[in-house]
């Protein structure tokens, strides 16, 4: 059991650096991208002229409808669809270029959420105030709001993060070799899945509760005062 041990888990290790956590971060950081500019279109009032106004109506529809779609269906199904389905219409996607794309919009979704909120929670004299002195809207966003609203948004993102690692094991279903499919495929040769499949998780474990680690410390690094 030692020497399975032993040679097991630098090969699961190498799969984590290479493929698990790289696709966490790229995924998580693009779906930050999307969520905030999903999150600002959806709380938007639009001016101007009406067909200004009925492009930005479209917009902030187009917006809600992706965030019910993605809230509202399994991230496995959604994989699915983007690597086994999207060929059917003639949209070829490699594994990891599907598996970035699926985790992003995913997390965008449900991150636009967790940044809307935590935007409309900032005290609305905050707004007056930054108005009050003539800044534009953008410099409000940038210099008054976004900083505030990131100190409410750290907790909830970093349990986002968190739980995109736990959830890229499920990549291994559209062939992307990271860590589960590895110990999967330790275990379909020496014939121990439960001994593999319990390594897998430990790993799993020890990486969340590193990221843990760095949420209490960003957590305190931010803290309102």
């Amino acid at each position: 059991m030692w020497e399975i041990i032993k040679t097991s888990v630098p090969e699961i290790l190498i799969a984590g650096l290479k493929y698990t956590i790289p696709i966490a971060i790229i995924s998580f950081i693009l779906g930050i991208i999307i969520a905030s500019i999903t999150a600002l279109i959806r709380m938007s009032t639009p001016k101007g002229n009406p067909l200004k106004k009925g492009f930005w109506h479209f917009l902030k529809a187009f917006f809600t409808f992706y965030v019910w779609l993605f809230r509202s269906t399994p991230l496995l199904v959604q994989l699915f669809i983007v690597f086994y389905g999207l060929p059917s219409i003639g949209i070829q996607l490699g594994a990891w270029t599907a598996g970035i794309l699926t985790f992003s919009l995913n997390t965008g979704a449900y991150a636009s959420e967790t940044i809307r909120a935590s935007i409309l929670a900032v005290p609305q004299d905050q707004w007056e105030a930054a108005y009050s002195i003539g800044l534009p809207y953008h410099k409000v966003l940038s210099r008054v709001i976004f900083p505030q609203a990131i100190r409410i948004a750290i907790p909830p993102l970093s349990n986002s993060f968190i739980g995109l690692v736990k959830d890229t094991s499920l990549a291994s279903s559209i062939t992307l070799v990271e860590m589960f499919m590895v110990s999967q495929e330790i275990a379909s040769h020496n014939y121990q899945p439960m001994l593999m499949y319990s390594i897998v998780a430990i790993i799993y474990a020890i990486f969340c509760s590193l990221l843990s680690l760095l949420q209490l410390y960003l957590e305190k690094r931010f803290e309102v005062k």
